[in-house]
């Protein structure tokens, strides 16, 4: 536990380096920044951030969160099948069910959901709750559909699991995907 708390107490100085909210340094890359945590700290990551949040209006950066979950949850109320959902897994099976839902909430479904303007100087967009739409939403499509959206500002994913600069891995079991473009935050 305490390799995650010295990792996490190194954050609040890095988002607030002004090379890190201008995205300086990244050799022409968009700032996507990837802090990969063990799922065993879980709450622990998500308390630190839950309290970065709520302090970020003291700082010289604002932390602009979007819970994918939440975001995949109101692509489906919106299309009207949450109700559903569970009747189609019982008697379609799963495997329906996730092609139903891909074909629902498609990476373009939530980078809408994403989108706010203006993007002001400070702004960090973080991503949280990538471990709670997995299967039907991968970590790695998500980044590739929005970095021409968020150029310019920060993006910061919280990643349960592990990265080794190009290959995703949820959990530390499932190959989530390639993504080369990003930087470990820590």
């Amino acid at each position: 536990m305490s390799d995650i708390i010295s990792r996490l107490e190194k954050i609040n100085d890095r988002i607030s380096e002004d090379s890190f909210l201008a995205n300086k340094g990244l050799s022409n890359e968009v700032g996507i920044h990837v802090f990969c945590y063990d799922p065993q700290d879980e709450i622990i990551v998500r308390t630190f951030f839950e309290k970065l949040i709520k302090g970020s209006t003291d700082k010289k950066y604002n932390l602009i969160d979007r819970d994918l979950y939440r975001i995949f949850m109101d692509i489906c109320d919106e299309k009207r099948i949450t109700a559903s959902i569970q009747k189609m897994e019982e008697t379609k099976g799963k495997d329906v069910l996730k092609s139903k839902l891909e074909n629902v909430a498609t990476p373009e479904a939530f980078v809408e959901k994403l989108k706010y303007e203006p993007h002001n100087y400070g702004d960090i967009l973080l991503l949280t709750g990538i471990g709670k739409v997995y299967p039907f939403m991968r970590a790695h499509k998500i980044l590739d559909n929005i970095q021409h959206v968020f150029a310019d500002i920060p993006i910061l994913m919280l990643y349960p699991g592990k990265w080794d600069g190009q290959t995703l891995e949820l959990f530390g079991k499932f190959e989530d995907g390639n993504y080369y473009r990003a930087f470990n935050l820590i």
